[in-house]
């Protein structure tokens, strides 16, 4: 019965501790705070990509050139 009433407890908090962290999350998006990586390329490297693309250099040597894996190409320029 003690642990059926410490699971309850334990339940309890971690119910508030997920509304606590919901809310911090949700104010620091309202005062402006991204969340995740730091963009690894500028926009205008972007541009870079997609106009070396447009010249027919492969992906791989934009990417040493750009200094990002050959993947990060191709997800940048999927994007738009």
């Amino acid at each position: 019965m003690v642990m059926t009433i410490f699971a309850g407890i334990a339940d309890f908090e971690r119910s508030l501790i997920s509304e606590r962290t919901s809310a911090g999350r949700r104010a620091a998006q309202a005062r402006g705070v991204r969340f995740g990586p730091k963009p690894v390329l500028r926009p205008e490297q972007i541009e870079h990509a997609r106009t070396l693309q447009a010249e027919g250099r492969p992906i791989s040597e934009i990417g040493r050139l750009l200094g990002v894996h050959r993947s990060t190409i191709y997800r940048l320029l999927a994007l738009g």
